[in-house]
């Protein structure tokens, strides 16, 4: 490695020139910096004032004559003019403050364009609230928004019939349509749907669902609506071929990883989080870490940081910041280089040059104008919480990641070398200081939109943040070699499956810790101004420290393979060790997942073979289920037994089977009773899966001694007993009144180890009578907290009051273990 050199870089933080000293008014002659903020301050003014577009174009023409005749006149002197309150304050600022009026007139005057024309007959928000049901032609501007009980569309109106109708009217304007229909339906697609077009919902008290959408553009909605695709594909063919390069990634991601580490990965490569868990979204949220799923300027700023900390090391600084951009230009390509994701790339390549130029009066300037010209493309990107926070993160950069990261030389060299203590600050720099900037600018934002704090965050990133360039990097590499050859993405796949793993994990595990949020309640628009201007106060009037910090002495070849052998050995020892810890141990298992209102059951025989037995209604956990319980990397099952064919125990499993290839599917009931059935026979013939019809007494046989025995069928599913030795599981799934007559009330079955009561506590699916005669030692019931239908039934919950009871919306995920003769139980929760 060579000398380092004044150019070149050691850390993200790393500014390569001392800047030099303010003048009397340096900290604040920023003529662009102050021109670019009045033109931002513009946007949201016209936005609370009702003065029309003419009223502002009126007020920056009277301005600008003003302003062009006081120079030609010259009627005040340079004395006189800085005399005055306003004139010094203009000569502070560098720039008059009639020509700040007019920036923030014309910024004023951008939003009052943006918006649509109210009374124009063809707009779609003249259908709204009328009763009627139409029929509405349009094109889909967005990829599907796939969640686990609907589907939003995004659809450029073209035409519209009201129902009974021949004819068609020309209609503009964008509708955001709500469907339960999956169809697969890409970017571009030309669509026709029908229903009832509405005023958006207002949302939640905190949280103004209507107002979103309107800075979207969006002013109409249309729910439970109907969806048919007429054949053409229409759009922009450069974003088609992104979406779909996009949704063809997708899948490879849930090919090469299993939930939940695949759903981290889809979020973090592919911008893609409707597929993320719950209960790991909540993990996220309570630390204070969702800039790590989401792709928001935050997020790209950080990784920029890490990007020309690691070229930094090996290029000088102007090549390390190209190599940088290119990598964040590729990055934006992959995630299909939607609005959201072009947006934060420019936010976050902006950070590169922010600390490439090494003046914090050059990217304050640079900052305010890059977010002005994009307040000039679209006023209402100002209302984006993702713009905020990114402007908010990179301003924290500008301002504050050297003087940190120079205090931090400072403390650390009063207890070691100077040297030591410029290597240290590298990546304390890095992981610690750089988040710690963008959090001192980000916190009012967080505070205000979310009216929460994560206190536990402070802890959380610097153990996270060193593992998200490898994740990234690895992650990336093993995605784009599967899409040119799947065999080798799977080869790299365990290395990157580590780093997501060990990011889950610690976020789950501080997630829970008392006092690890703060609740703030309401927060004002107030007190996010007052913190600006005490932060800002405070930091005009800060000495700016400008030192060198010299690059890593130069390393033996034994020191440099030493930790990549290290960290190859550690990687290998925890896929292992998750491996053994799953493998095959010569008992029965089987676990009840936390689905919600449903069921859904894995069983491994003692052997190793799996059966996956219904699959409640959500894929997202159903997804994170199997991906827990699952050996990494095992991408198939043995048996898929559909018991039950009601929505809410299969409406999950077309979503997720291709991830999750059986072997074979064991079907009991009408094959074709919802569109989830139709669905997922569809599914299982595209790839290719044999189906087997159930009847009474078929019985499959798992192996030592471990078999699972159908009771009886009838056209809603079937009856089923999972069997080793002496313990006997009973799953009811699909049962009738007519089942249970023929069985004597559960006297011809006799006393169970474990019961599953059916339909989620149904009482009519679970008389008391009946759980009396069949006895069970532990009783199982799978429920959504606070069900809307209210399950389960009071009257079943007094049935089973004298028996050992273990429900998934208290207890979680509930696992028995059992040799045959004896049985375990144990639940996520107590």
């Amino acid at each position: 490695m060579t000398t380092p050199t004044s150019n070149e870089l050691s850390s993200p933080m790393t500014v390569s020139s001392p800047e030099p000293s303010p003048s009397k008014t340096g900290t604040t002659r920023l003529p662009l910096f102050w021109l670019s903020l009045a033109f931002l301050v513009g946007v949201p003014l016209a936005a609370n004032w009702r003065i029309p577009g003419w009223g502002w174009a009126a007020t920056a023409m009277v301005l600008l004559g003003r302003g062009i005749l006081l120079s030609w006149l010259k009627k005040r002197s340079e004395k006189s003019r800085e005399s005055s309150i306003i004139g010094r304050l203009g000569a502070a600022l560098g720039v008059p403050l009639w020509a700040l009026m007019i920036a923030a007139s014309l910024g004023a005057l951008r939003y009052q364009a943006s918006l649509p024309n109210l009374e124009n007959p063809r707009f779609i928000a003249n259908y709204r609230d009328d009763g009627q049901i139409y029929s509405v032609t349009g094109v889909l501007i967005k990829p599907p928004d796939v969640r686990d009980a609907y589907t939003n569309l995004w659809v450029k109106t073209e035409q519209i019939r009201p129902k009974g109708k021949l004819t068609h009217e020309v209609v503009e304007g964008l509708l955001l349509v709500r469907t339960s229909e999956l169809d697969d339906l890409r970017y571009g697609d030309e669509v026709v749907v029908q229903g009832k077009i509405q005023t958006p919902s207002e949302g939640g008290e905190d949280f103004s669902y209507r107002k979103y959408l309107f800075h979207k553009g969006v002013y109409a909605s249309m729910t439970y609506a109907s969806v048919g695709v007429l054949g053409n594909r229409k759009g922009n063919p450069i974003m088609r071929n992104l979406t779909d390069f996009k949704a063809k990634a997708l899948k490879k991601v849930y090919g090469l990883w299993s939930d939940p580490e695949a759903s981290l990965f889809a979020g973090i490569l592919l911008g893609v989080e409707s597929g993320i868990p719950k209960n790991v979204a909540d993990a996220f949220k309570a630390t204070g870490t969702t800039h790590i799923i989401a792709i928001s300027g935050f997020n790209i700023t950080i990784i920029a940081g890490l990007l020309i900390g690691l070229f930094g090391r090996f290029m000088q600084r102007y090549w390390a910041a190209l190599a940088a951009a290119i990598g964040i230009a590729l990055y934006t390509l992959l995630v299909g280089a939607d609005a959201a994701v072009v947006r934060a790339a420019i936010m976050g390549g902006f950070s590169l040059i922010a600390v490439q130029i090494g003046r914090r009066q050059h990217g304050l300037n640079s900052l305010a104008i890059v977010a002005a010209l994009m307040a000039l493309l679209d006023p209402h990107v100002l209302w984006d919480v993702g713009f905020q926070l990114s402007f908010a993160a990179t301003l924290g950069l500008v301002l504050y990641a050297q003087p940190l990261q120079d205090w931090f030389v400072r403390l650390a060299s009063k207890h070691m070398p100077q040297n030591t203590a410029q290597k240290l600050a590298q990546p304390v720099g890095e992981y610690i200081l750089f988040t710690l900037a963008a959090q001192v600018t980000t916190l009012p934002i967080l505070a205000f939109h979310f009216q929460r704090l994560s206190l536990s965050s402070v802890l959380v990133n610097p153990l996270i943040l060193p593992a998200q360039p490898p994740l990234m990097i690895l992650g990336g590499i093993a995605l784009l070699l599967s899409m040119v050859f799947f065999p080798l993405g799977r080869i790299l796949a365990p290395f990157a499956w580590v780093f997501a793993g060990y990011t889950i994990r610690v976020v789950e595990a501080f997630a829970p810790l008392p006092g690890g949020i703060m609740i703030l309640g309401s927060i004002g628009l107030g007190f996010v101004l007052f913190y600006y201007m005490v932060i800002f106060g405070i930091t005009a009037y800060w000495e700016r420290f400008t030192a060198y910090v010299k690059r890593f002495r130069d390393e033996s070849w034994g020191e440099r393979l030493a930790l990549p052998a290290l960290a190859g050995l550690g990687i290998a020892a925890v896929v292992l060790w998750r491996g053994a810890q799953l493998a095959p141990d010569g008992v029965l298992h089987l676990t009840l997942f936390n689905v919600g209102t449903g069921n859904a059951l894995l069983i491994q025989s003692p052997n190793g073979r799996r059966v996956l037995i219904d699959g409640g209604p959500s894929p997202s956990c159903l997804s994170d289920a199997l991906g827990r319980r699952l050996p990494p990397f095992t991408r198939s099952i043995d048996y898929l037994v559909i018991a039950s064919s009601d929505e809410g125990n299969i409406a999950a499993l077309p979503s997720i089977i291709e991830r999750y290839p059986p072997g074979e599917v064991l079907w009991a009931g009408y094959p074709s009773i919802n569109r989830s059935a139709d669905r997922m026979r569809k599914t299982l013939k595209d790839i290719q899966v044999p189906i087997l019809h159930a009847q009474d007494g078929h019985r499959l046989d798992l192996g030592g001694g471990v078999g699972i025995r159908v009771v009886r069928v009838n056209n809603r599913g079937a009856i089923l007993m999972v069997e080793m030795g002496s313990f006997r599981a009973f799953l009811p799934l699909g049962i009738t009144l007519e089942d249970m007559q023929a069985l004597e009330m559960g006297r011809q079955i006799g006393e169970v180890s474990a019961l599953l009561l059916a339909e989620s506590g149904y009482a009519p699916a679970n008389p008391p009578e009946w759980i009396d005669n069949l006895r069970p030692q532990v009783v199982l019931l799978s429920v959504a907290p606070d069900d809307p239908d209210g399950l389960p039934d009071a009257e079943t919950l007094d049935a089973v009051s004298g028996y050992t009871l273990l429900r998934t919306d208290r207890n979680g995920w509930i696992h028995i273990t059992t040799d045959g003769e004896q049985m375990w139980v144990e639940a996520e929760r107590r």
